[in-house]
């Protein structure tokens, strides 16, 4: 009796490769990088990336995006801050800056799951609504003197930063709904065929709402965390976020078209971002070269994953068209073509 050793499949894992070679990389391009107080600001920085990366992640899994997410963060910390400076609770605070986020995303679900207007379409003037509304609500002034609010973004818990550990609770609970709950298999199936998913039963425009109402949650505690962070309300925060939002699950793995993506892959996409921006900094690259090698980083994941599911296709294509001729010597008559990869 033999035993059939399955194969390693690096693919599966490139990610986490790529993950540990940036680091090693950066800590050999400077010497600040490995230390204790950069670390700590590393992880205080991916904490909010990474939370609106993970619901952009969940819509994009569905077939959806949003480039609203900048602006709602913004909209929602700010009004988080100022509920605070005249409440004093910061238990209040934080569950109002969770309802803006909600509210914002619950305007573009009904949009987009009840009326069908295209997600890119209807987030774009989200975006475009919650810059205007944050900018009237403080006038275009910053928020100052936040007080004790700033515990959530710069406290710590022993040696751990309080975003740090915030992030891993939200990191279990996403990977929790997305690989063991109705809701996740949910997400994944209309993100991968929405009409088979309606003829299956699945309530499609219930879980795309449901989709829209997790990233408002993400959003509304992104926001609360960057602001305690920087220690100011600001109303032009945020610029560009949703685009780093985008490329960490696109880097991770998440199909742009919809149906595969890891929580796992995710944060590493998050971390992979985070770092090069953070080793950027320490080599003194301006600002403008960043942005264009997030540019890059974009154009090259998308491509790259639009390259391989035609790879993909194509392969299953000419596997099927083989099925009416005879089987090769030693091959399973029955075999067919290979199922489509799961997105968990």
């Amino acid at each position: 009796m033999t035993t059939k050793l399955k194969s390693f499949d690096a693919s599966r894992y490139s990610i986490f490769i790529i993950l540990a070679l940036v680091f090693v990389g950066a800590s050999f391009l400077s010497p600040n990088f490995l230390s204790v107080d950069n670390q700590l600001n590393v992880l205080r920085q991916v904490a909010v990336i990474t939370i609106l990366a993970y619901g952009a992640m969940t819509l994009i899994i569905g077939g959806m995006i949003d480039l609203s997410a900048g602006a709602v963060m913004a909209f929602a910390g700010v009004s988080s801050v100022m509920v605070y400076k005249d409440t004093q609770s910061l238990l209040l605070a934080v569950l109002v800056g969770i309802a803006v986020g909600v509210a914002c995303n619950l305007v573009n679900a009904f949009l987009v799951a009840t009326l069908h207007t295209p997600a890119f379409i209807v987030t774009l003037g989200m975006m475009l609504m919650a810059r205007g509304a944050v900018l009237e609500l403080t006038q275009g002034q910053n928020v100052l003197q936040l007080g004790d609010f700033v515990i959530i973004g710069q406290g710590t818990w022993g040696w751990a930063p309080v975003p740090a550990l915030v992030l891993l609770l939200i990191t279990a609970v996403i990977w929790y709904l997305m690989n063991q709950t109705r809701y996740g298999r949910g997400v994944y199936a209309v993100g991968g065929n929405e009409e088979a998913a309606r003829a299956a039963g699945i309530a499609v425009a219930w879980v795309k709402y449901k989709a829209f109402v997790v990233n408002g949650v993400l959003v509304g505690i992104a926001g609360v965390i960057f602001m305690s962070r920087v220690n100011a309300g600001l109303p032009n925060a945020g610029v560009g976020y949703e685009l780093q939002a985008i490329t960490a699950p696109i880097i991770g793995g998440t199909s742009f078209s919809g149906g595969v993506g890891t929580t796992a892959g995710t944060l590493a996409g998050a971390l992979i971002v985070g770092l090069l921006g953070n080793i950027m900094n320490l080599t003194g690259v301006g600002s403008y070269i960043q942005q264009i090698v997030m540019g890059l980083i974009i154009v090259t994941a998308v491509a790259y994953d639009v390259w391989s599911k035609r790879g993909r296709t194509r392969t299953t294509i000419l596997r099927s068209g083989r099925r009416g001729e005879p089987a090769a010597a030693g091959a399973d008559p029955g075999a067919t073509a290979d199922p489509p990869a799961s997105g968990t």
